[in-house]
């Protein structure tokens, strides 16, 4: 059974229209099922001893003091990772003490067990899902996993009618897909009905080794 208790590597306030409408609060968790080449968060690998342990009730604590600018706004608390939805049981207990007021974002790989998504889709407003690529011998060359759960995954949530709810992030990444690899997803998951696309490129800065984190534009 999933604790109760998560770890959270940070939490970044006064996010505006970056992380969902609004004003948003970030909230980062530990722990991927992905080991990416250009990871954007490799500090939440690893054992996670230096981070801290909150409960729901600790986080709506901490995160209540902008309440204000999240009504104000529409918006409210965005969970990222890491992986978001790893933590289901969490992010619900979550919903109900914050009420229906803030919205509810998660930063998503998809890949998880379906039952996860299933048991989170009720309580979410907008899921923004990093797909990678959707070729399995990219995603896997990239992510060191396979794409399947990323698929059912996509599958479900159009089943439910919640496209539009979903923000699709498609990265052009230097060294594992092209133009070309890009369009094919593109295309691919247009066809499941999303047509929120976030299309951009890595940025490697080149001084740095090649495993270092690259910049998002």
């Amino acid at each position: 059974m999933e604790k109760q208790a998560a770890k959270i590597i940070g939490i970044a306030r006064h996010r505006l229209s970056t992380d969902g409408e609004g004003v948003t609060t970030l909230v980062a968790f530990h722990g991927c099922p992905l080991r990416c080449r250009y990871c954007l968060n490799p500090q939440s690998l690893g054992d996670g001893s230096q981070f801290r342990e909150y409960s729901p009730e600790q986080l709506y604590a901490e995160t209540r003091i902008d309440e204000l600018y999240f009504i104000a706004t529409n918006g409210g608390v965005t969970f990222g990772g890491g992986e978001p939805c790893l933590r289901p049981r969490f992010i619900r207990n979550f919903r109900e003490l914050c009420g229906p007021a803030w919205r509810l974002n998660l930063e998503t790989s998809l890949n998880v067990p379906t039952a996860n998504v299933e048991a989170l889709l009720p309580v979410v407003d907008t899921l923004i899902v990093d797909v990678k690529d959707m070729d399995s011998d990219i995603y896997r060359d990239y992510t060191g996993q396979s794409n399947d759960l990323v698929l059912d995954n996509l599958r479900l949530i159009a089943e439910a009618g919640r496209q539009n709810d979903c923000m699709i992030r498609l990265p052009l990444i230097p060294g594992y897909n092209t133009d070309v690899d890009r369009e094919a997803s593109r295309k691919a998951i247009e066809a499941l009905g999303f047509h929120r696309l976030d299309l951009f490129t890595y940025k490697i800065n080149r001084l740095w080794h090649e495993e270092s984190i690259p910049a998002r534009y």
